[in-house]
């Protein structure tokens, strides 16, 4: 059965008739795509209220496309289908030559009524954590949503009916991160419409979110390792991991003032460097295979009162668009529903247990849970999923590395796992990860071919302000 749906769309096709909407333009690519509105249930449970989803459709770059187009779900959760239109041109470029890329903003993220609390903070770097946390609340309680209804099931739904309007049969997904759960969930609600997944960066059905302390420090302890296994990074950083020791335990103690050139108008200001924003940029920075490499050298320049280059790489991840990045009360809905009730005081003692990131880092999503005041989703035991399923993990990735997958290919009948030795979190556009998404989708049962991903270099480590060595 299986066998059959695969060869299925090898067939020859007719000319597909184009996606409805209208042309639109979005932010990362400048070609025309299809977009359009779909109006959902804010509650499936109940009639009444709606809500209007962002869709939008990258056709396929043949006329002759195949009728079982790749659904892309984003991760966070928090991040907006359309947040990955740049990833059109890199990770889906072999993919889309026969199949439509279909991009939803779930509920809650980008165009599709985004819950957003962006800052009117002038100085976000000099208020206090308390300060911070006491916005955070003011502005949860300020939207007035419906947090309940903003769960992984009824976003999954929402797929459902996107498929639906969209007039397809069955559907491919590409879940990313937290996508990968979102995937998962759909592919569990509606099997029938599932022809094939890749799940990249796999979040596990048993994983809780906000404990990531384990992964983060395993990820760390590989970085040190290869900066000491590594000539160059050891004669440079000799003394890494002592340093990164004796920062934090500075930090732990009190938040370090400094004044610095302000990245935007460069007049001195004064920027606290606390515990949480130390390591926060630091557990950020690992996600990144490349971006990782500069590491050792931030952590050696703060150690040296040298905190320019750390800040400018901690002020990475704060866009100056008022409505840019994820969605934070969205973030909040999910994990606070489906994670935090699981986070026991043993489980989180255990997790954080010799690890960088401690129980002050993750507690502090507790504190905002209170103010959401969602039920908990009861954690049941998961299903089989029996449609194909490709699972890419980095070996060095710090939030879903391989043991995630792992865990949840004991779930599914028929899954074939990915580790790509030299990759971080999201592993689809290195190397030749786009040219096997293609292979994968066009014969789903047969195993991929990825000898080709052990050819996917490490980058160099970065020595000096001049950058990573050649």
């Amino acid at each position: 059965m299986l066998l059959a749906l695969a060869l299925l769309p090898l067939a020859a096709s007719a000319a597909v008739t184009p996606a409805p909407g209208k042309d639109c333009h979005l932010p990362g690519t400048e070609e025309a795509l299809r977009c359009l509105r779909v109006d959902v249930p804010l509650n499936y449970k109940q009639a009444g209220a709606t809500l209007s989803l962002h869709v939008a459709v990258a056709p396929a770059l043949r006329e002759s496309a195949r009728r079982d187009p790749l659904f892309l779900l984003a991760g966070g959760p928090g991040e907006a289908g359309s947040d990955l239109v740049p990833l059109l041109n890199a990770s889906f470029r072999k993919v889309r030559a026969t199949r439509d890329i279909v991009l939803i903003d779930q509920r809650g993220t980008g165009l599709s009524g985004k819950l957003d609390c962006p800052s009117d903070e002038p100085n976000e770097e000099t208020i206090s954590e308390e300060k911070a946390l006491a916005d955070a609340r003011d502005c949860i309680k300020s939207l007035n949503k419906p947090y309940a209804d903003y769960t992984t099931e009824a976003a999954a739904r929402d797929i459902d009916l996107v498929r639906k309007k969209l007039g397809y049969a069955q559907i491919n997904l590409w879940g990313g991160s937290y996508g990968s759960r979102l995937a998962q969930t759909y592919a569990r609600l509606f099997p029938e419409h599932v022809r094939a997944m890749v799940l990249d960066g796999v979040a596990a059905p048993d994983q809780i979110v906000p404990a990531g302390g384990r992964d983060a420090q395993a990820a760390l302890d590989k970085l040190f390792q290869q900066c000491s296994e590594n000539q160059p990074c050891a004669r440079a950083f000799p003394a890494l991991r002592s340093e990164f020791a004796s920062i934090v335990a500075a930090l732990n103690k009190a938040p370090l003032m400094l004044e610095l050139p302000d990245p935007r108008t460069a007049e001195m200001r004064q920027v606290r460097m606390t515990s949480n924003r130390f390591l926060g940029t630091v557990h950020n920075i690992l996600y990144s295979q490349a971006d990782s490499r500069r590491l050792p050298f931030l952590i050696h320049s703060a150690y040296q009162n040298r905190w320019q280059p750390f800040i400018a790489r901690s002020n990475v991840a704060r866009d100056f668009a008022a409505d840019a990045g994820p969605a934070m009360p969205l973030h909040l809905a999910v994990v606070c529903a489906e994670d935090y009730p699981r986070l026991t005081p043993a489980l989180l003692a255990e997790d954080t247990r010799d690890s960088f990131l401690g129980k002050p880092q993750i507690e502090r999503i507790g504190a905002l849970c209170e103010t959401m005041h969602v039920p908990a989703v009861p954690w049941t035991t998961p299903s089989k999923i029996e449609a194909p399923v490709l699972l890419m993990s980095g070996a060095l990735d710090p939030v879903t590395p391989p043991r995630r997958a792992e865990a949840a290919k004991q779930y599914m009948t028929h899954a074939q796992h990915l580790i790509v030795s030299n990759g971080g979190h999201i592993v689809s556009q290195l190397g030749c990860g786009p040219r096997l998404l293609r292979e994968f989708l066009d014969l789903p049962d047969k195993p991929v071919a990825a000898e080709c991903l052990k050819e996917i270099p490490a980058p160099t480590f970065q020595l000096n302000s001049a950058g990573p060595q050649p």
